[in-house]
């Protein structure tokens, strides 16, 4: 049995301002396909501000959801390569 050892590079990018931070999460795929995907995160007007803890509210927002479009590119592929529908698997 032959193992591959295969690596992806996801890419987190954001843009703040004092009350707001925006997150896209762009994984490039083996085949030359991209996924991309957005998280939100918005500071309450009593919080302090502390921008890596909305970078990390909204990056994973963005992680969450690309896992989410990845999940439906494999059922979607499953389908397609077996003429069935399968279950999609919800995390």
């Amino acid at each position: 049995m032959m193992h591959t050892t295969v690596g992806w590079h996801v890419e987190l990018e954001f843009m703040e301002d004092d009350q707001h931070t925006r997150a896209v999460a762009l994984v490039r795929l083996p085949d030359g396909s991209e996924v991309r995907a957005h998280g939100r995160a918005t500071r309450h007007h009593t919080d302090s501000n502390q921008p890596r803890v909305g970078e990390e509210i909204a990056g994973a927002r963005a992680l969450n959801e690309l896992a989410m479009q990845l999940l439906t590119k494999a059922h979607e592929e499953i389908d397609t390569a077996s003429g069935r529908t399968s279950q999609p698997i919800h995390v």
